[in-house]
């Protein structure tokens, strides 16, 4: 049974099991990936939770300005590396695109943002410090697009805030990053609304 379950925190497990079954894997590694995930998932009704050991599901959103040309990163505190914004499901998220908005919100102090509800990428990562050390996030990766303003506040998450080309990010930035800077290249490239 969900930790402390509710309405909320059932709904979120059934909504990431149902995104993450409907998701069309772009290649074989994501293929095995969403397998686990879904895996994880049927296992362990707590596995959105931080307090699930040894794994746990996050959310985490590349947020991009309204032409897609320059991602918004954060120089994360604990990790001390340029990354996308996001981290754990809370008790009132009731989908995960929608905790991936929230992160995106509260990590950058933007108000307008809109979400693709489908995942870029997954992305399964050892934590090596802070109060996940030695657990694993089981990462789902949304594209988010600040559609007005791009005036950031920096969180106390972060060191810092930045914008970055797509094409330019930052020197020594996380393969996973890059891969998720070039899928969101190739998203906004097909999409006709762009």
């Amino acid at each position: 049974m969900v930790a402390g379950s509710g309405q909320a925190r059932d709904g979120l497990h059934g909504d990431a099991v149902g995104v993450l079954g409907a998701w069309e894997a772009p290649d074989g590694e994501q293929v095995g990936l969403r397998e686990h995930y879904l895996r994880h998932l049927a296992e362990y009704g707590d596995g959105m939770w931080r307090s699930c050991r040894p794994e746990h599901v996050t959310a985490s959103a590349l947020v991009v300005n309204s032409s897609a040309s320059r991602a918004l990163l954060t120089l994360h505190k604990v990790v001390g590396h340029w990354l996308q914004l996001g981290g754990h499901c809370e008790p009132g998220d009731t989908t995960l695109a929608g905790a991936a908005l929230r992160e995106a919100t509260e990590e950058s102090g933007l108000s307008e943002l809109s979400i693709d509800p489908v995942p870029l990428q997954l992305s399964r990562h050892e934590i090596l410090a802070g109060g996940c050390a030695g657990t694993f996030h089981l990462d789902v990766q949304f594209l988010v697009t600040a559609t007005a303003g791009t005036d950031f506040v920096v969180s106390e998450e972060s060191h810092d805030l930045a914008w970055f080309s797509l094409d330019a990010l930052p020197d020594h930035v996380d393969h996973t990053v890059q891969q998720l800077a070039h899928r969101a290249r190739e998203r906004t490239a097909a999409s006709p609304a762009r």
